[in-house]
């Protein structure tokens, strides 16, 4: 039996109990965390892309319990789901959330982070995610939300600004201690969003990758630089994790293997829609005479691949005008 069946078959049970209640009011969604080592603990998502039917549970988020409090990775994609964490860490520890960090400004991954900040818990975030709030897309994304996934994000919703912007200027890590145990925020910016950021806990050697990759399924790329974002992917075994929790999908005790999925799909995007750009055809002749029949069966490629190879093609020609 493989790693992944074995692990699905163990302990991939993470959405149960869902009850809608009123007029348009989500109940709540009972969240089990999966325990990774001593001290860390994550929520897996469903596969594929957001929607009415997963709740908009379809990313990753974990926590760290210390001696001096709790520190959270990511807040999932609704208030929701974000009480939902805080109701089972709850139920795991007496200990009180202190910090979240939040992996970068992408919709799936923050707006659970105002159950957070009910607490009290502060948040840190990459400074590149600033440009989240000033571009508009926070705006457009909520509104396109509110249409998309009610009543899970609704009017009520609000997407929470960092208490702390993380600078990386010298590119070296942000190391820090919390109740006894060590922490490494590692810049991975510039590839997947202009604020990725990776969260190490040395004493149980786990990685919080955030979207640097995808286990089980095809990456949303959109219009990330993925040359950037192949890049970023090297930092993964400097830390030499024994587990490695993506952004979406299992956790990997073996990233070596499991990264290649992420890795391989990025090449081929390169790869296919360089060529296409280097022959001068149009986007829509080069998809169409692309064989994609390496991905076209893992979740989420319906609902991403088009983008994530129009996304590709516009960097190719930018990159070929460079």
């Amino acid at each position: 039996m493989s790693h992944t069946v074995r692990r699905l078959l163990t302990g991939f049970v993470a959405l149960a109990g869902i009850l809608v209640a009123g007029l348009g009011q989500a109940a709540d969604i009972v969240l089990e965390p999966i325990q990774l080592s001593p001290n860390v603990y994550y929520f897996g998502g469903h596969s594929g892309m957001a929607s009415t039917q997963n709740q908009g549970f379809m990313s990753n988020a974990g926590f760290v319990v210390t001696q001096d409090g709790v520190l959270v990775f990511d807040a999932l994609g609704t208030p929701v789901l974000g009480q939902s964490m805080v109701t089972a860490i709850a139920k795991v520890t007496d200990q009180p959330i202190k910090r979240v960090i939040v992996s970068h400004y992408h919709a799936d991954h923050l707006y659970g982070l105002q159950a957070f900040k009910a607490l009290g818990a502060e948040v840190w975030a990459h400074d590149g995610g600033q440009a989240y709030f000033a571009s508009g897309e926070a705006e457009e994304r909520l509104a396109q939300r509110r249409a998309d996934l009610v009543p899970w994000v609704d009017e009520n919703t609000k997407v929470i600004s960092a208490d702390r912007w993380l600078s990386f200027d010298d590119g070296k890590p942000i190391a820090f201690d919390m109740g006894g145990i060590h922490f490494q925020v590692i810049d991975a910016s510039g590839g997947h969003s202009d604020g990725d950021i990776m969260l190490f806990v040395q004493e149980d050697a786990v990685l919080f990758a955030g979207d640097l990759f995808f286990t089980g399924r095809v990456p949303f790329v959109g219009s990330a630089d993925s040359k950037a974002w192949l890049a970023a992917l090297e930092r993964i075994a400097d830390t030499k994790p024994a587990v490695v929790v993506p952004g979406h999908g299992e956790a990997s005790t073996d990233p070596k293997v499991d990264i290649q999925l992420t890795r391989d799909y990025l090449l081929y995007l390169r790869k296919e829609m360089g060529a296409a750009v280097d022959d001068m055809l149009d986007f829509e002749e080069a998809y169409a005479q692309t064989d994609w029949s390496a991905y076209e069966n893992y979740p989420a490629f319906k609902d991403a691949n088009r983008l994530n190879a129009y996304g590709t093609y516009l960097l190719m020609e930018k990159e070929s005008l460079d």
